[in-house]
């Protein structure tokens, strides 16, 4: 068998063990090794194995993974959120279906110093969906506006899709940072139109709140805006201007997190160490996705599969535009079935040479649209993890409500994703203004 032919049965073989619910990382790890054995040997496999697996772990780029995620979850268990939340409902909360819109400029501020969706939506739903089930919102609308926002934890930095992006391609956290900024403030806006235009059609579905005085407002805008302001200015925007690394920025953003928790008292030992359980599970749930993508990734590299998509795009008489949305096609079909890290680890050896060496395209920017489109599969059905993490905040809501009121989201990213790809000077303007071309 040729060795494309041989990358063709194992990408089969991959998704037949996802039917059988084979973890990702596992199942990229034994076709990964398997492929490359038959390909070469069994012992070249077994040292490709040792040697990538050591320079990976060895390497001081992967340590910023546990620091941002450690700062996100120190912000999770520090109830940061909650002063947030406070702070737009104040804003924006007499608005038809206005603790809605809250929600989505809540989930894009905790983002900020999250990076998470699955903390985002779970530290937002604990504090929204109470308060909409007060003024009577429709639990349709509610569930999904929490699990549409939390995908905003992706886009906005720090986002730890992002670092991965970053690591697995080579190219700049730093400016992946900055480009995903305007495209998350987008989003967020888009959200919040979409929310507005359904509750004026229908105002059953959002009624609005109490209208706040200004004194109030401007209590809470001292009260929850200043933790995100010192926490963005103290690591990320020492990152964007070149001050420390993003290991460094992670660690600072951290410790900032923490400070302002035990200076405001708002953490324990308990949810100290929590955030340390929480931090060191995924931080290794990580590390075993990045780990299984680079053996498949080095056995989609012999298979020459790779070369061959490439050679097949190339020779397409459709232009550029036509074949990059095939991809992202590609794409939110893969992320109705695999996790948003998982499919970007999978996929990059794959599309990054097709896009970037033979469509073209700015390899920044397609970090931002890969992003964005597997954004769509935290909230899309089968897997949707946003829409089980809010399942289970609001334990008596049936699945089929909250995925119901989901697609007036998909709808919005998909409007966010098609505007970024006519103007794609949305994700390339800043980085290109900060860091130069």
């Amino acid at each position: 068998m040729s060795p494309i032919t041989v990358g063709i049965i194992a990408v089969i073989i991959f998704f037949i063990l996802l039917f059988f619910r084979v973890p990702i990382a596992v199942a990229m790890g034994i076709v990964g090794v398997a492929g490359f054995a038959v390909l070469t040997s069994p012992n070249a496999a077994y040292q490709m194995v040792v040697s990538e697996i050591y320079s990976t772990f060895s390497s001081y780029t992967l340590s910023v993974i546990p620091m941002f995620v450690w700062m996100g979850f120190l912000a999770y268990y520090s109830g940061i959120g909650t002063g947030l939340y406070d702070l737009v409902y104040k804003l924006m909360g007499h608005l038809p279906g206005g603790l809605a819109i809250a929600t989505q400029g809540t989930c894009a501020l905790f983002g900020a110093i999250c990076g998470s969706n699955t903390a985002t939506a779970a530290t937002i739903g604990a504090i929204a969906l109470p308060e909409m089930r007060k003024y009577n919102y429709n639990d349709s609308l509610s569930t999904a506006s929490v699990a549409a926002g939390g995908a905003l934890g992706v886009l906005i930095p720090p986002s730890v899709i992002f670092i991965v992006y970053g690591i697995a391609t080579e190219q700049s956290i730093g400016r992946l940072f900055v480009a995903g900024i305007l495209p998350g403030l987008l989003l967020t806006a888009i959200y919040m139109i979409t929310i507005y235009i359904l509750v004026v059609r229908h105002p059953e579905l959002g009624p609005p709140g109490a209208k706040s005085s200004w004194r109030e407002r401007i209590a809470a805008l001292r009260g929850g805006l200043f933790e995100v302001l010192a926490i963005f200015t103290l690591s990320l925007w020492g990152l964007f201007a070149g001050w420390f690394t993003p290991t460094e920025a992670g660690a600072i953003g951290s410790a900032g997190v923490l400070l302002i928790a035990l200076f405001e008292k708002r953490m324990t030992w308990d949810k100290f160490f929590k955030s340390l359980a929480d931090t060191t599970r995924t931080s290794a749930m990580i590390m075993l996705l990045v780990a299984g993508a680079v053996i498949f990734s080095r056995f989609i590299a012999v298979s020459r599969l790779p070369f061959a998509m490439a050679s097949w795009a190339g020779s397409l008489t459709l232009p550029p535009f036509f074949v990059m949305i095939i991809i992202l096609m590609i794409y939110f079909i893969l992320g109705c079935f695999i996790d948003a890290l998982a499919l970007i680890l999978l996929t990059i050896p794959i599309f990054y040479p097709v896009v970037v060496n033979i469509l073209g395209y700015d390899p920044i920017w397609f970090g931002v649209v890969s992003v964005l489109v597997v954004a769509m599969g935290v909230i899309t059905p089968p897997v949707g993890m946003n829409v089980f993490i809010i399942k289970g905040v609001a334990k008596d809501i049936p699945l089929e409500t909250i995925f119901k009121g989901i697609w007036p989201f998909v709808i919005a990213l998909t409007v966010c994703i098609l505007l970024i790809i006519i103007f794609p000077q949305i994700a390339t303007f800043l980085p290109s203004l900060m860091y130069g071309n």
